[in-house]
């Protein structure tokens, strides 16, 4: 997101392929049980939970989320909005992002270098929807200087390799 602050440099993490193995299982479900990941992994529960303690402790585990289907709450339609901020609004980039975070129907939000300055990616009930949003919140927003939507035809997460 864009700051006022210094970029930090990014902690590195040691990971041995116990940390590994624990951190792709927790990618594929997050609510697992200690025990069932410890059965899984072939050690002892304790060892599990010592091991996923310092894994959030160090910073490498930053949360556990849960991800909602947009489709389920009648959101059927994705798009993503790559957006320019006009050159004289350059110091409104760091409002402009936090106002369209709080956007219903904002599902990610990237800050970007390069040609477009955001992507919004966002799930509506159908394009007139997208259309609307497009409108209201970002061709009448005085920042922003263009604006280029794609439909998503499939969205899916990969799994990182640890």
């Amino acid at each position: 997101m864009p700051t006022s602050q210094p970029a930090r440099e990014p902690r590195r993490a040691q990971l041995d392929d116990l940390d590994r193995k624990l951190l792709r299982l927790l990618s594929e479900n997050a609510r697992r049980t200690n025990n069932s990941l410890a059965e899984e992994l072939g050690i002892a529960a304790s060892t599990c939970l010592a091991r996923l303690n310092a894994l959030r402790e160090s910073g490498v585990i930053s949360r556990f989320t849960v991800e909602v289907d947009p489709q389920v709450l009648g959101r059927e339609l994705e798009a993503l909005i790559f957006v320019r901020i006009r050159p004289g609004a350059r110091h409104l980039m760091s409002s402009f992002a936090t106002e369209m975070r709080r956007k219903a129907g904002v599902r990610q939000l990237f800050f970007l270098g390069g040609a477009d300055d955001f992507v919004l990616h966002v799930a509506v009930r159908n394009s007139a929807d997208v259309r609307q949003f497009v409108l209201d919140n970002l061709s009448a927003n005085p920042a922003v200087a263009t604006t280029q939507t794609s439909i998503v035809f499939e969205h899916s997460i990969g799994t990182d390799e640890y």
